[in-house]
C-alpha cells in the first residue's frame, strides 16, 4: 500500500554552530556503528537486547495486537516452509516461525501477561539500527473515506482506476540475480518499454478505453488523498460502502506536495499535516489541480470484501497494532516493539506492533508509518504524525539458533 504522505523537516544551521561543529569533531573519534549481531543486508545493524530492556514492555497491553499476529501467523502458514523471509533470508525461513507463532497465537484472549511470558519464551529483540544510528522518523496513516458511485454522473465525475490493460510490471531479479526484489513499470511503445503516464497525462485522459473505472467519487482532492493513503472506503449513493485497495501503481516516483506548498510560503513548516493541505486544496479549487499534478504517481485500485485495509504482506490491518516498514531493512510479517511518542501530546507511545504494510515513501533502516485506522479521527493523528523514534525486530529463537555458529 501507501502512501505517501512523508515530509522531510528543514534544518537552519549558522557558520559559527558549523565551525563549532568541526572544531569538535577533529577532537573527538566519531561514534563506532553498532555491530550486527546476525547476518543483515546493506546498513542494516541488528543490536541484542532483552525484554525489560524494552520502553513500556510492562505497560503494554500486548493483547490488542493478537489480532495482528495471528493474521501474520496465518499468511506464515500459507507460505512454502522453506520460504525466504527478509531481505537476503537474514529473518530465516518460514518453517523457522511456525512454532513461535504456534506458542503467540494459542494464548487466550485478555491475558497480556500470557502473551508477555510467550513472547519472551519464543522470540529474541534486536534494536534495530542504520547509518544514522538507531533513531528515525515514524509517521502516521489511516483508511480514507471519499463519497462515489458505480456510474458516471451528476458530481461523480472522477475515476478510480482498476490496473490499465498496457501496464507493465517487470521483475528485474528473473533477468539478473542481483535485481532480486527490484522491479520497473511502464508501457510499451514501439516496441520499447518506457515510462507509464505521468499523473498530468492521465488526467488529461490518456487512459481512455485502457482501463475500467471501477468508481466515480464526487470530489479530486478526496481521491488525490485515496491516492496517497492506499486504500480507502467509498460511501455509495443507496448507502452501501465498498473498499478499495492498492493494486498497482504507474511506477513513477512519490512528490510530497506539502514541502511545495512549503516552498512557495503558502503553508508554514511548523504547521504542516495532511489536514491542512487538503484544507489548501479545497480553498484552491483553481490551483489544485496544477499542484496535486506535480505528484506524478498515481495508484490504481482493486475492490476488497471483508476486513481491510489490506496491506502489503496480504492480510488486513489491524489499527494501531500494524506498521509500514521498508521491506528492504526488515521482515514482513514480523513482530517489532516501537518506542517513539504521541503527535497529538508527545506522550510515550510505546508498544508490540507487527510489520504488515509498505509505503513508497517509507524508506530507511529505521523508518516506520503508523496505522490509525479509519475515518476523520484516526486522520487528526495520522496527519499530524512526525516523531522520533526507535524499534526492536523480535525475531523467533529458531532463527537466532540456526544463525549462531556451532561451537
Amino acid at each position: 500500500m501507501r502512501l505517501s504522505r512523508r515530509r522531510a523537516p528543514w534544518r537552519i544551521g549558522s557558520a559559527v554552530a558549523l565551525a563549532a561543529a568541526v572544531a569538535v569533531g577533529a577532537c573527538e573519534r566519531a561514534p563506532e556503528k553498532p555491530r550486527s549481531a546476525l547476518p543483515t543486508p546493506g546498513d542494516v545493524r541488528l543490536v541484542p537486547a532483552a525484554f525489560d530492556d524494552l520502553p513500556g514492555w510492562s505497560r503494554d497491553n500486548v493483547t490488542q495486537a493478537r489480532p495482528a499476529l495471528r493474521r501474520s501467523c496465518a499468511r506464515f502458514d500459507d507460505l512454502p516452509a522453506d520460504r525466504r523471509l527478509g531481505p537476503g533470508g537474514y529473518a530465516g525461513r518460514v518453517a523457522d516461525w511456525r512454532a513461535a507463532c504456534d506458542a503467540v497465537t494459542n494464548v487466550p484472549a485478555g491475558e497480556p501477561g500470557a502473551l508477555r511470558e510467550a513472547l519472551k519464551a519464543n522470540f529474541v529483540p534486536f534494536g534495530v539500527a542504520g547509518p544514522e544510528g538507531r533513531s528515525g522518523t515514524f509517521t502516521g496513516y489511516y483508511e480514507a473515506t471519499l463519497e462515489a458511485a458505480r456510474e458516471r454522473g451528476g458530481q461523480y465525475q472522477h475515476p478510480l482506476y482498476a490496473p490499465p490493460k498496457d501496464l507493465i510490471r517487470v521483475e528485474l531479479g528473473r533477468f539478473e540475480s542481483g535485481l532480486d526484489g527490484e522491479r520497473i513499470v511502464g508501457r510499451v511503445e514501439d516496441r520499447r518499454l518506457v515510462p507509464y503516464y505521468s499523473r498530468a497525462r492521465i488526467d488529461a485522459g490518456a487512459l481512455d478505453g485502457k482501463a475500467e473505472a471501477l468508481l466515480w467519487a464526487d470530489d479530486p482532492v478526496d481521491v488525490f488523498f485515496l491516492h496517497v493513503q492506499g486504500s480507502g472506503v467509498a460511501r455509495l449513493p443507496d448507502g452501501d460502502t465498498q473498499r478499495v485497495g492498492y493494486a498497482a501503481s504507474n511506477g513513477r516516483d512519490f512528490t510530497a506536495i506539502g514541502r511545495e506548498l512549503i516552498a512557495s510560503g503558502e503553508l508554514d513548516g511548523g504547521s504542516m499535516s495532511m489536514q491542512a493541505i487538503r484544507d489548501w486544496l479545497r480553498a484552491h479549487p483553481e490551483r489544485a489541480r496544477e499542484l496535486m499534478q506535480r505528484n506524478p504517481r498515481y495508484i490504481f485500485f482493486r475492490e476488497i470484501d471483508g476486513a481491510g485495509p489490506v496491506g502489503a504482506f496480504g492480510v488486513a490491518l489491524t489499527p494501531k497494532r500494524s506498521l509500514a516498514i521498508d521491506p528492504k531493512a526488515l521482515p514482513l510479517g514480523a513482530p517489532v516493539w516501537l518506542a517513539t511518542t504521541h503527535p497529538a501530546n508527545g506522550e510515550p507511545l510505546e508498544r508490540l506492533m507487527v510489520a504488515q504494510d509498505t509505503g513508497n515513501a517509507i524508506t530507511g533502516t529505521v523508518r516506520g508509518d503508523f496505522f490509525w485506522g479509519h475515518g476523520e479521527k484516526a486522520l487528526a493523528k495520522a496527519g499530524r504524525m512526525k516523531q522520533q523514534g526507535r524499534y526492536w525486530l523480535l525475531l523467533p529463537k529458531a532463527v537466532v539458533d540456526r544463525a549462531q555458529p556451532a561451537s
